[in-house]
C-alpha cells in the first residue's frame, strides 16, 4: 500500500478490482488452452466449456462460449472430428484474444 493511502480508500479499491478482472481473463486464456489440450477428453472439455459459458463477452453481449457452440464442439468430438472442434475452440479463443488486447479489432473480418 503506497504511504498515506487508507486501506479502503478509492484508489485500493480500484486496483484489487483491476486485479481480480485481470485474473479472471487470464483464468479464460488457461481454460481454453487446457480444452486443446484435452480433446480427447470429451467429459473434460464439456466441464472447461461450461465454465467459459460463465465468462462474458462484450463484443457479443453473451458468455465467451454459448451454448450453440458449446455444444457444437462438443458434437464434434463426441463424431471423431478433433479437428474441427478445435477450429472452433481456436476461432472462439482468438475473439476473447482481441477483447483482451483491446477493442480496436472489432471492424475487421
Amino acid at each position: 500500500m503506497a504511504e498515506g493511502e487508507e486501506p479502503d480508500s478509492p484508489e485500493t479499491r480500484r486496483h484489487r478490482r483491476g486485479l481480480k478482472f485481470r485474473k479472471r481473463e487470464d483464468h479464460a486464456v488457461e481454460l481454453f488452452h487446457e480444452a486443446q489440450g484435452h480433446l480427447g477428453d470429451v467429459a473434460r472439455v464439456d466441464r472447461i466449456l461450461l465454465e467459459l459459458g460463465r465468462f462474458y463477452n462484450p463484443l457479443a453481449d453473451g458468455p465467451i462460449v454459448d451454448l450453440a457452440t458449446r455444444r457444437r464442439i462438443i458434437e464434434l468430438l463426441e463424431g471423431g472430428r478433433t479437428g474441427e472442434a478445435r477450429e472452433l475452440l481456436d476461432d472462439r479463443l482468438a475473439a476473447y484474444a482481441r477483447i483482451e488486447g483491446g477493442e480496436e479489432d472489432q471492424g475487421g473480418a
